[in-house]
């Protein structure tokens, strides 16, 4: 098969929301089938998903073009007066960017759309259009686009003024005539006199089809799609539809075909997608610039803080009478800061410290720590995290892999009431919402929502399409597919029912698109220049009177660090208020300034407590399944409430692996280890593989892998690729032959060890939540009237629990 002589160039993808049901992979795939060259993205508005898309056609040997159908008013974009029919407040424009310039331009556009033009949809205006068109190529798109639509209204000298306004605006060759063929009487009209205008002021003319779902037999579908969106039901005679179902990615012979009088149109696709030589930098770190004192670099001074932080950290243990080996402290400090260094990470500890030292210092409560991060000594010397990685036998390289070039990951939890006080501040030191702000998430159809969207749009009863969607077993992102291929009555109600099968075939066709979008709960990006020179802004519209629009990324947590972008997670932790609100009335009604940091880790009352399953209100510990655990174990140090945490999942506790845990843990299963070297590795956990730092020690241990060679070993495992796993095992037998170690024994860990590693938990994340349940569980023993005062508060809203929280 030849190459394609056609490239689409009007392709609305799932991302136009509500509107095309046109996955990415999906419309790679096809266009990979059809040899075309490249392909363009030209969503309603937004660019929500251009990284995704950017990357994904790459993957399938396509040249991605990014673009975007822009909204354009017919006056002003401040104009948003009552005076336009609805229909006519804004016009649609195709832009594509042709390069870096372009593409920068774009994102600043499609901003203004949303921060400037918004009145029903995000518009931009010729006066804008005029100062970002550089790099831009315009198609004045559908018959929605100006031009077309004054041709609509037989208003041929405007469409003629229209046109050729926007030649001058875009340049010379940067303007093309849209022709669409959907084989309607009216865009046949349309087309006749857009070749007569391109003659008459030599425009160029370009083909192209307004793609919003991928086969003609998606039409049916895209129907459902649409009285989604609309609030509509398919018996409704007034609801959105389209005119016909042509309105999908075409062959470039069915193209060729439709427009086998106008040539120049099909190929002028070809001429467009050369000129389109975007390349998207992922390789660069775009980080704000931490300012550091003057004579000191970011290097310099991070090692002077972190050492700093080190001697207090010192000091502390003394006063609580922890014995410590400092050389051990000082070594593992150098070690990490050399490849902090090494990696280019020192701004990112410092901006870091920055702003969790600023919270501290204004009473925000801090959470000790969250997810790997915790394993490092330098957070925990700057302050970032409480949890001592060197006594809790925590490693580093689980959280930044010198073997791998990944982003750092410091995710903190703040006090759920103060957390916007840390935002705000981040936000005034590196140059207000133009430079940081929080980021978009999308939320999609899942399978029972999608059963029952479909089901409502087409008038079936809420209780027959109740009973359908509760067939769908309750598990977490099962897909309709694993639904129907388990539950084995969809398959008899279809039988029984064409309205089912047609509910059920357009629910899988519709399932996992994005439905809305909304405000991370807890993803912020930073940056010291306008973000708008990396990715495009979307505004929500406020809430209430005073206030203000919440203004946030159009690209999803995923791509902003593909970007290179610094993104931070401000988790709102709400058990973190409860101690700060205990702590404070503690202090009024006892007079006691209690710091909950220096409290004793060993006390036989909080364990007795903990022991009593008597748990409501202690911090991950109170569901009636924890509680049946803490029944079993027993737990009576702090290790075991950090076994606690990792057990309690799914894979372990279905395993079987918490049973042999706590037989072993009360004597009544002896304590197996294949070699003695393991029993250093696994005598915490009672010879059980359930940390994944045990994983990494074990394959440094036996077979001489450094720890970052190990981490990237757990992940492998993790993985379960076959040709990665081969390697990593022949690797491991070797390593282990090196120490003589014998080659059966070294197999049969190895294989122990795969078995484990799916079961395997963070042991820095776990650590980190196990100090904040001992805190509450502590709180509840020694001043229960205090920490159940600041609970209820923290509750107010939710009756149910005030009166467990009083009965308790």
């Amino acid at each position: 098969m030849k190459p394609s002589n056609f490239v689409h160039l009007h392709v609305h993808t799932s991302f136009s929301l509500l509107d095309s049901s046109l996955r990415h992979g999906a419309l790679f795939r096809r266009a990979a089938e059809f040899k075309m060259p490249a392909v363009a993205m030209t969503d309603h508005g937004n660019m929500f998903g251009a990284v995704e898309f950017f990357n994904g056609a790459k993957k399938y040997g396509l040249k991605p073009i990014i673009g975007c159908e822009v909204y354009v008013a017919p006056e002003s974009r401040h104009d948003k007066k009552e005076k336009y029919d609805l229909r006519d407040a804004s016009y649609h424009l195709i832009l594509l960017a042709q390069n870096e310039k372009g593409y920068k331009n774009l994102l600043k556009l499609v901003t203004l759309g949303y921060t400037e033009g918004f009145y029903y949809k995000p518009r931009v205006d010729k006066e804008l259009l005029a100062e970002y068109a550089e790099g831009l190529i315009a198609l004045s798109s559908c018959g929605r686009g100006e031009v077309a639509h004054n041709v609509n209204k037989e208003n041929i000298p405007r469409a003629i003024k229209i046109a050729d306004q926007y030649r001058d605006i875009m340049g010379e060759g940067n303007f093309f005539l849209e022709l669409q063929n959907h084989k309607m009487e009216y865009q046949e009209k349309i087309n006749n006199e857009l070749v007569k205008i391109g003659d008459k002021l030599s425009l160029p003319l370009v083909a192209t089809n307004n793609c919003h779902y991928l086969g003609r037999e998606d039409f049916h579908a895209h129907e459902i799609l649409l009285c989604l969106q609309t609030g509509k039901t398919m018996s409704d005679q007034y609801r959105m539809r389209y005119p016909s179902d042509e309105y999908y990615f075409k062959s470039p012979e069915e193209m060729t075909e439709l427009f086998r009088d106008i040539p120049e149109a099909i190929e002028n696709t070809l001429k467009i997608a050369e000129r389109c030589e975007l390349e998207m930098d992922f390789d660069k770190l775009n980080f704000p610039d931490y300012p550091v004192p003057e004579s000191y670099t970011l290097e310099s001074y991070l090692m002077e803080q972190t050492n700093k932080g080190l001697e207090e950290r010192f000091q502390e243990m003394t006063k609580l009478g922890i014995t410590y080996e400092q050389s051990l402290y000082r070594q593992r400090l150098q070690e990490e800061l050399g490849i902090i260094e090494r990696m280019g990470y020192p701004g990112y500890f410092l901006i870091v410290w920055d702003f969790i030292d600023y919270a501290r210092r204004n009473g925000v409560p801090v959470g000790p720590g969250r997810g790997s991060a915790a394993g490092s000594l330098v957070a925990y010397s700057l302050r970032i995290t409480d949890i001592d990685p060197l006594k809790y036998d925590l490693l580093f390289e689980r959280f930044l892999n010198p073997e791998r070039v990944s982003m750092p990951d410091i995710d903190i939890d703040f006090c759920m009431t103060k957390r916007d006080d840390v935002i705000k501040y981040v936000s005034e030191k590196y140059g207000g919402s133009q430079n940081v702000a929080q980021i978009i998430t999308f939320g999609s159809m899942n399978a029972k929502g999608v059963i029952r969207d479909v089901g409502r749009v087409l008038d079936m009863s809420y209780g027959e399409v109740d009973k359908i969607a509760k067939l769908v077993p309750n598990r977490l992102n099962i897909s309709l597919k694993d639904a129907f291929r388990e539950e084995l009555r969809f398959e008899s109600m279809k039988r029984d029912s064409e309205k089912v099968t047609e509910l059920l075939d357009i629910a899988l066709n519709l399932e996992g698109l994005p439905r809305h979008c909304s405000t991370h709960a807890a993803g912020v990006v930073i940056s010291s220049k306008p973000l708008t020179n990396f990715l495009p802004l979307y505004k929500f519209p406020s809430k209430g009177k005073g206030d203000q629009d919440e203004v946030v990324t159009q690209y999803s947590m995923g791509s902003v660090e593909k970007l290179g972008l610094l993104k931070m997670d401000f988790l709102g932790l709400k058990t973190l208020t409860v101690i700060d609100n205990a702590l404070r009335l503690i202090k009024e009604s006892l007079a006691e300034d209690l710091d909950i940091a220096s409290i004793p880790m060993a006390d036989p009352e909080t364990y007795k407590l903990l022991c009593s399953t008597r748990t409501l209100g202690i911090f991950q510990l109170e569901s009636s399944g924890m509680r049946d655990l803490l029944k079993k174990m027993k737990p009576d140090c702090f290790e075991d409430i950090i076994a606690l945490l990792a057990l309690y999942r799914p894979g372990p506790l279905e395993s079987g692996m918490v049973d042999d845990y706590i037989k072993r843990k009360h004597g009544k299963l002896k304590e197996k280890y294949e070699l003695p070297q393991l029993k250093d590795v696994l005598k915490e956990t009672h010879g059980v593989i359930l940390y994944q730092e045990q994983v990494m020690r074990i394959a440094s241990v036996l077979a001489g892998f450094s720890l970052g060679d190990a981490d990237l070993l757990r992940r492998a495992m993790g993985k379960k690729k076959p040709e990665e796993m081969e390697a990593q095992r022949e690797k491991f037998i070797a390593g282990a032959e090196k120490k003589n170690i014998d080659i059966k024994k070294a197999t049969k860990v190895f294989d122990l060890m795969e078995k484990f590693a799916g079961y395997g938990f963070n042991k820095s994340h776990s650590t980190a939540y196990a100090l904040v349940s001992y805190q509450t569980a502590y709180l509840k023993t020694h001043y229960p009237l205090q920490f159940f005062g600041a609970l209820i508060t923290a509750d107010m809203d939710n009756t149910d629990k005030v009166i467990r929280y009083i009965n308790d």
